[in-house]
């Protein structure tokens, strides 16, 4: 017995086998550690009460969008006239970015002010059948009214409707009858104070939507009412007059014959690109093209002198040829910017309307892949349009000939810097990061730079050309064509007009607000509104406009 001892004396006095023998023991233990958690975790799910109903559905489709079961074809805009089901006494306007307030039993609603969305009402729901049949969203443990509203108004959905406590259904208009009020009366998951529907019982909401968001139909985007051209055959070269008209049979053969327009006149369908003698820029009042479709009765089809406007899935190719400089320049332009602020959108928006290629300070792999293939080249190549730049230092501002800066609302600015640095380019800052210390920190450091990077290129730029994030986004084609001309390049109005039609790109945040609270405090607003005003002053100094209205508080 003694010999063996000796042996194994022996063998743990030799220190590297020693210490590999301690690493393999320490290893195998973690792994009967995590095996046990794994085995212990699943027998709790199992035993609960509502694991085996709401488990396995969340498991499958829990917090992700999916098609629903049976999808229908639908492009027409919802312009029937209201009936009075659907204008009952108790409905109010609300905000669809702020949680409605709905009592318990009474299902009374707050008033809010600037009202974005209107509950309208309890309606049958069939799971073969359903009431709204665009996309569907499951939470079954944090459903609230604000995220259902917030993810169907993001899509341009019309509707949105709760059902069963933890479910949302978005659409564009509502295919079912109404129910008692009595019948919507589970609690939302995820907000006791709120109804969110019943059994096959949907709560439903209106969303209105503001013009600038894009109202989906189907494959199809609704563009909204125009009056007719003075030119048709040359501002829309293909038309034919379909039998039993609808949205979906003008869309098909415009589709078919690959252009980006679907342009609905009465029984005239019509197909082309934006271009200058159509260039969707002044739109009408939708109740002048209000005449239903021969062949679906909650469609408009427009009429003669005003017609109903759709952009297909066809891409518009007048905008997509990219290059880079066809002779290196010696002149650097920079396209600054605090982060946050668009950089990337802009830079996207500057390509498809140049058609060259915009470089880089810094190197990021995700927008060299997304297409942004002047990120890799050094920034001083003189091969690219322009230069995005987050520095703000006088060396670093002095190095560029000239310079346009880009600037944003800092609360809107401070909000996606921090969901891009936490979320990735189009994720969001989990609540952890936002309820955490991450965003007092983020603001105390942040925000000051807002203001000093803008008033350093203001003071240090040579050549400096401000626009306001917010007016690029209201005024497309006039700032981009502003920035065009000052990057010393000829306007094609056309390619211009197609980057309107695409003008999202591959890096947009589906929607900011993702919080269902204020994350500023007292003392960060009174910091960041100081901030404001002492950018604001800078920018008249010089002769500019100041900072646009929504910056200020109200």
């Amino acid at each position: 017995m003694a010999r063996p001892l000796r042996k194994i004396q022996r063998y743990f006095r030799r220190k590297p086998v020693r210490f590999f023998t301690f690493i393999l023991l320490y290893l195998s233990a973690g792994s009967l550690v995590f095996l046990h958690s794994g085995f212990s975790g699943n027998a709790r799910d199992s035993g609960g009460s509502e694991a085996s109903l709401q488990g396995q559905e969340q498991g499958m489709m829990g917090r992700v969008f999916r098609e629903p079961r049976r999808p229908a074809r639908r492009y027409g805009a919802p312009w029937r006239k209201p009936s009075s089901q659907q204008s009952p006494e108790w409905a109010v306007r609300g905000h669809y970015t702020t949680s409605w307030t709905r009592g318990h039993k009474s299902h009374s609603i707050k008033d809010m002010e600037e009202g974005r969305a209107r509950y309208i009402g309890c309606y049958v729901d069939d799971t073969q059948k359903r009431a709204l049949r665009g996309v569907s969203f499951f939470d079954y443990k944090k459903m609230t009214v604000f995220r259902c509203q917030d993810n169907c108004a993001e899509r341009g959905y019309l509707y949105a409707g709760l059902e069963f406590g933890a479910e949302c259904y978005c659409g564009h208009k509502i295919q079912a009858v109404n129910a008692s009020e009595r019948e919507c009366d589970m609690e939302c998951k995820g907000e006791k104070t709120n109804m969110c529907g019943g059994a096959n019982r949907l709560s439903v909401y209106r969303l209105e939507l503001s013009q600038e968001s894009a109202r989906r139909y189907g494959s199809a985007i609704f563009k909204g009412c125009f009056h007719r051209p003075d030119n048709v055959s040359l501002a829309l070269p293909v038309s034919a007059a379909l039998h039993n008209m609808s949205v979906d049979k003008c869309v098909d053969m415009c589709t078919e014959k690959e252009f980006s327009l679907a342009v609905l006149a009465g029984d005239q369908c019509h197909c082309g690109f934006p271009t200058i003698l159509f260039p969707l820029h002044e739109r009408e009042d939708e109740e002048l093209c209000r005449q239903r479709c021969a062949g679906e009765e909650f469609e408009s089809c427009g009429n003669e002198h005003y017609f109903v406007v759709y952009q297909t899935q066809v891409q518009d190719n007048r905008c997509m040829d990219r290059h880079f400089l066809p002779t290196r320049s010696r002149q650097l332009v920079a396209l600054a910017s605090f982060p946050g602020a668009g950089n990337t959108w802009a830079r996207h928006l500057i390509e498809l309307a140049t058609g060259y290629y915009t470089g880089s300070y810094y190197f990021d792999g995700s927008l060299y892949n997304k297409g942004f293939k002047g990120e890799r080249d050094h920034w001083r190549s003189g091969r690219t349009i322009c230069i995005k730049t987050h520095e703000s230092g006088k060396k670093e501002i002095e190095a560029f000939d000239s310079s346009i800066l880009m600037i944003r609302n800092p609360y809107k600015a401070l909000m996606a810097e921090f969901n891009r640095k936490y979320g990735g380019h189009i994720g969001f800052a989990s609540q952890t990061h936002w309820r955490g210390r991450e965003w007092p920190e983020f603001v105390k450091n942040y925000a000051p730079w807002w203001a000093s990077h803008t008033l350093d290129w203001l003071r240090f730029g040579r050549r400096v050309h401000v626009v306001h994030f917010e007016h690029l986004k209201r005024d497309l084609f006039g700032q981009l064509k502003s920035m065009v001309l000052f990057l010393g390049l000829e306007v094609s109005e056309d390619r211009l007009l197609c980057v309107e039609g695409q003008k999202d790109g591959n890096f947009k945040r589906s929607g900011l607000r993702k919080l269902e609270y204020d994350p500023y405090t007292v003392e960060m607003r009174s910091t960041i509104d100081s901030l404001i005003r002492t950018v604001d002053a800078a920018l008249r100094k010089r002769n500019l406009s100041g900072v646009p209205e929504d910056y200020w508080p109200r």
